[in-house]
């Protein structure tokens, strides 16, 4: 069905592409969508931001992009300033300057920070957006690229430093070093100057696995242990499926132990510590969190110290967790509502408390000052919003001891938008098999009963957590009189591993039919008729709105389909799809292949002599490498072979995520939301 469209240089490809990219752009490119092409990237450029910065020596470091230099700049600060932006912000690395020398657009992915000397970094670069990534030495005292230093090929790959002198470096240089899923799987011994495929192999996954990867600490490095206890801790992982892995501990001799704990489980660790998340209820009931020694030595059962730090409740699960020096960090949704905990590892009796949040937040976020566990202090940053409160930064001083444990505010981001009369509420709707399904509604300050032009937003699937969060993009649609609403339908990881796990595999309509109930409750409590309701997402989520557009076209007046998974009976060809067998099944299994044939949207396509579908826009980026774009342009082919009229439009880069220059940035999501103001807006049949 439309297979050349897999082949991204045929003719035919890229004739289908041009005309498509033509149509759209001809019927959303009005003067609307250049009022807010132009206001999405004033957002994206503010120099008036919050800053969210990490420290690396003495000095604070931010990336952000601006009006001269769309691709963005790296900068630093001296550690003993407040980070605002009026500070004496300096420019280290300027991006659009290097990609220009280059010939070659570059986007920026984070450095990560040599322990050894913290102002040595690896800058990592994206290609164009896409999954693989350059390593580039870069010195931050001198400001300049480090001559001679590590300069990887852009592959998928990632790295954890050994020393000075060396890396534990996994990339994807060859097919003998990835998985079948083309991510790493073999981790090499890098030395500077030396060829990655010259460098020996420290570890390997199989090739049946989704990836491995090593993570180092040193306690004796980060001083806080002497003797047999200051012993380097390497810790080598092994992916077997997205959120399942095994993890083994290096011992004195070079031989690997694997850690006791359950495959299916989140796992972090100190050079005291481990804790782990259940996602199933092999040992512990599913969305525990568990705190035990990390068992430096073989033979050493912890289990009877281990310590259950939350057991879940309905409703309730751990969005985040990390261990710091001398402290762990927690947080608990109940409900859709943050609840921030710590717990000091220095005393064996020590008490879980909780640490007071401001009252608007509705979400809340956690990050260490400083970018590497050896460095520093305990000092966390703390990050709290909602869907009309700007974010606010806080710090949290866990290394002082003698004071109340409290946040003190840093600073907050300025208002991209009016919020004064808008509410956000949370409600829950009611799934065909009876199960309640909350979501949230963001609602404009005045609207009309009934008619209220609705953008809803969901994902639902590989455990992946939805929560509010403020963005001047959708603050703009709301002040244009429309509505806001985010589905935490079953999938996701909103309530635990068990929500994730009701709609894995053969329960995979239950996200849908969560995301259709939620839809129709909307018009059951009045705020809309389906014809104003855009249903959107992106990846898995595009396939949710591909569903929605074949199974349920009677509940939504527009669906914006972002770089979506679309045949089910093929994504498994492409490397990066053969990580999602055991989150959807397997293609090639008989009983598999029948039920996602069941709901593939590409195979449920109809002509208009039996069904009429919603407008429909389509989106994607001719190199993304994680959902190839054949997903996108063969649906649109197939709708339009059978009568209908969808749009679509492939950007020639900004990989999966669809990022890029402001410009780029700006026109994509404006090309977007010119989509729901033509259709659900205005009432239009596209």
């Amino acid at each position: 069905m439309h297979l050349h469209l897999e082949r991204d240089d045929d003719p035919q490809t890229l004739q289908f592409v041009a005309k498509m990219d033509a149509d759209s752009e001809r019927l959303l490119k009005t003067p609307e969508f250049e009022a807010d092409c132009i206001a999405i990237k004033d957002m994206i450029e503010r120099e008036d931001r919050l800053i969210t910065t990490t420290r690396r020596g003495n000095w604070l470091f931010d990336f952000h992009r601006s009006a001269d230099h769309p691709l963005g700049r790296w900068y630093r600060l001296p550690a003993d300033r407040a980070p605002l932006p009026d500070a004496p912000w300096e420019p280290i690395f300027d991006l659009d300057a290097f990609c220009a020398q280059e010939d070659r657009k570059w986007l920026w992915r984070g450095a990560i920070t040599c322990p050894w000397e913290p102002t040595r970094v690896l800058l990592c670069l994206s290609d164009g957006g896409s999954d693989p990534i350059r390593m580039l030495e870069f010195d931050c005292e001198t400001k300049s690229i480090v001559e001679g230093g590590f300069d990887t090929p852009a592959v998928r790959s990632h790295a954890t430093w050994l020393s000075r002198d060396e890396i534990a470096y996994f990339g994807s240089i060859d097919r003998e070093s990835s998985t079948r899923s083309g991510w790493p799987r073999v981790g090499r011994r890098l030395k500077r100057g030396q060829s990655p495929a010259d460098a020996p192999a420290l570890y390997a996954a199989d090739d049946s696995d989704i990836y491995g990867s090593c993570s180092i600490f040193d306690p004796q490095l980060a001083g806080l242990a002497t003797g047999e206890a200051a012993k380097p801790i390497r810790i080598f992982s092994t992916g077997h499926e997205i959120g399942s892995a095994s993890h083994f501990i290096e011992d004195g001799d070079g031989s690997l132990r694997r850690i006791d704990l359950p495959k299916d489980a989140e796992f972090g660790f100190n050079h005291s510590h481990l804790i782990w998340l259940a996602k199933t209820d092999e040992r512990l009931p599913a969305g525990s969190l568990t705190l035990q020694p990390l068992p430096r030595e073989p033979g050493k059962s912890d289990a009877e110290e281990r310590r259950i730090l939350f057991s879940p409740n309905e409703r309730q699960s751990v969005s985040q967790f990390l261990l710091l020096r001398e402290w762990c960090v927690f947080i608990v949704s109940d409900n859709m509502q943050p609840h921030l905990f710590v717990l000091d590892l220095t005393r064996t009796d020590a008490e879980i408390r909780e640490i007071a949040l401001p009252a608007d937040v509705q979400t809340v976020s956690v990050a260490p000052l400083y970018s590497d566990l050896h460095l520093g202090d305990d000092t966390l940053q703390v990050y709290g919003a909602g869907f009309l409160q700007p974010p606010s930064s806080y710090r949290l001083d866990l290394g002082d001891r003698q004071n109340p444990l409290e946040l003190k505010h840093i600073a907050s981001s300025p208002t991209y938008f009016d919020s004064e009369g808008m509410t956000s509420v949370l409600l829950e709707a009611t799934s065909e098999d009876g199960t309640k399904v909350p979501y949230h509604i963001v609602l404009p300050r005045s609207w009309t009963k009934g008619e209220l032009p609705v953008l809803m937003y969901g994902y639902g699937g590989f455990d992946v957590s939805l929560g509010p969060y403020y963005s001047g993009v959708i603050g703009r649609w709301l002040e244009q009189g429309n509505a806001y609403v985010m589905a935490y339908i079953r999938g996701g990881g909103e309530f635990g591993p068990n929500w994730h796990r009701a709609a894995k595999g053969h329960g995979r309509h239950k996200a849908f039919a969560d995301f259709a109930a939620v839809a129709r409750d909307l018009v059951a409590r009045g705020y809309t008729k389906p014809s104003r309701i855009a249903g959107n997402g992106g990846s898995n989520g595009g396939l949710l709105t591909g569903v929605m557009t074949t199974r349920y076209p009677k509940d939504f007046g527009a669906i914006w389909c972002q770089v979506p998974v679309l045949d089910m009976t093929r994504f498994h060809v492409f490397p990066a799809g053969k990580a999602w067998i055991d989150e959807y099944g397997d293609p090639d299994n008989p009983a598999d292949r029948d039920y996602l044939l069941s709901y593939s949207p590409l195979h449920d396509v109809k002509p208009t002599s039996e069904i009429t579908y919603p407008s429909i826009y389509i989106e994607s980026s001719s190199n993304d490498d994680r959902v190839h774009p054949s997903h996108a342009r063969r649906f649109a082919a197939q709708l339009e072979a059978l009568g209908h009229h969808p749009l679509f439009h492939e950007f020639g880069s900004g990989g999966h995520g669809g990022d890029g220059a402001s410009t780029e940035r700006a026109t994509r999501t404006a090309l977007g939301y010119s989509f729901l103001r033509e259709t659900i807006v205005k009432g239009k049949n596209l």
